[in-house]
């Protein structure tokens, strides 16, 4: 037995004017400073007026949101007691919004206890709205959310099936002036959850239909839409592939990309899609090595011809490379500048965040420590896995 998640999905061109429809008092709108500057705020403000519904902001979410953010967020939405609390932004106010809604309803709970297998009883107090800005986290359309231990530098991967949202929002408008360099990392991390739900342990018929599909899209469109920002047509495509994509994966869960990236991006604060999507190609490479073919049907899928499935998934690992290239995206941690010293430094403490990551479990092929240390080396130098 297993489960297909899915919150009731609003897409499209005006899509954020669904807003006026709902029911309710209040709402808290959890976000970030750059939410409010360009205006998106209002824009959802003045859809819920629409509705008659009161409104407050909660603007103080950083990237990768501490568990001392989420307990601040928490207390003041508490004193507002919304029936609503709306996650605007990209992954980090999103996930924020879920771990605050949890807080919220149940007041003795730790964020970083947010975990499947506990129950928490939510939506006695309030319902969830998601709304992405983004395309990349699909984090609109999933349960899982990412948070930060400052003191122990290090990415938590949480998350409960109740987090799931009640409404998603998935407005292309959002997402057309993004630069081309946020452009690039959050269309990569989208491909990443594609690729890693699809090959996932757990991998099913329902998530592989939208793997699939999350796939072909992005490599058809996040090439224009790195182009030529402007193209509406493509932000639009990438839009939905970031929620397809995420429905992909949070039912049947990603691997060791994952994993590693959010152990290297917690230690050297790099931005989430970047992370993942650096080691995917790696962490492919050593899924093949160790005989797993499956990402021969993706290579087929966007239209690449082959001999055998071996040869196919290496002609899709070389894809993945090349569109790394033409986004001008790091292809080894090196290239980001970190010093190796630094890294050497860092090293035991990633192998061991890494080795505990919720992430791993579901990886096609599991590496010993060994085999995790070169793949972090190969990883640093952009040496293709041979082992």
């Amino acid at each position: 037995m297993w489960f297909f998640d899915s919150p009731l999905i609003v897409f499209g061109e005006g899509a954020l004017s669904y807003l006026a429809q709902i029911r309710g008092t209040r709402a808290y709108i959890i976000t970030d400073a750059q939410m409010v500057q360009f205006g998106f705020v209002d824009w959802v403000k003045a859809q819920l007026a629409e509705a008659n519904i009161e409104t407050r902001v909660f603007a103080e979410v950083e990237p990768e949101p501490s568990l001392d953010t989420i307990r601040r967020g928490a207390a003041l939405v508490r004193e507002f007691e919304p029936d609503w609390i709306v996650g605007l932004g990209g992954g980090s106010p999103m996930d924020a919004a879920k771990a605050i809604w949890v807080l919220y309803e149940r007041p003795e709970v730790s964020p970083d206890g947010i975990a499947p297998i506990e129950y928490f009883g939510l939506g006695k107090k309030a319902h969830l709205i998601t709304i992405s800005t983004t395309s990349g986290t699909g984090s609109e359309v999933t349960w899982a959310l990412v948070l930060s231990d400052p003191k122990e530098k290090r990415k938590l991967g949480l998350g409960s099936r109740e987090t799931l949202a009640t409404i998603a929002i998935v407005d292309p408008q959002f997402a057309m002036n993004m630069p081309p360099r946020l452009t690039a990392d959050t269309g990569l991390d989208a491909l990443t959850h594609a690729v890693e739900g699809y090959s996932a342990n757990w991998h099913n018929d329902f998530a592989d239909a939208m793997c699939l599909k999350a796939v072909e899209l992005i490599f058809r469109y996040l090439p224009l839409a790195y182009a030529d920002g402007s193209d509406a047509e493509a932000r639009e495509k990438m839009h939905n592939a970031a929620a397809i994509a995420g429905l992909g994966f949070i039912n049947s869960l990603t691997g060791l990309a994952h994993a590693i990236g959010h152990a290297f991006g917690g230690v050297f604060h790099i931005p989430h899609g970047r992370a993942v999507s650096l080691f995917l190609p790696y962490t492919m490479e050593f899924a093949v090595n160790g005989g797993m073919h499956r990402y021969a049907d993706l290579a087929r899928f966007i239209g690449i011809e082959f001999r055998d499935a071996e040869a196919g998934a290496r002609q899709f690992i070389q894809a993945v490379r090349d569109l790394e290239s033409r986004l001008e995206s790091n292809t080894n941690i090196a290239s980001l500048g970190v010093a190796r010293a630094d890294y050497v430094a860092a090293l035991e403490t990633m192998m061991d965040h890494a080795e505990n990551d919720s992430s791993i479990v579901a990886s096609p092929r599991q590496p010993d420590r060994a085999e995790l240390e070169k793949i972090f080396w190969y990883a640093y130098e952009g040496k293709p896995v041979d082992f």
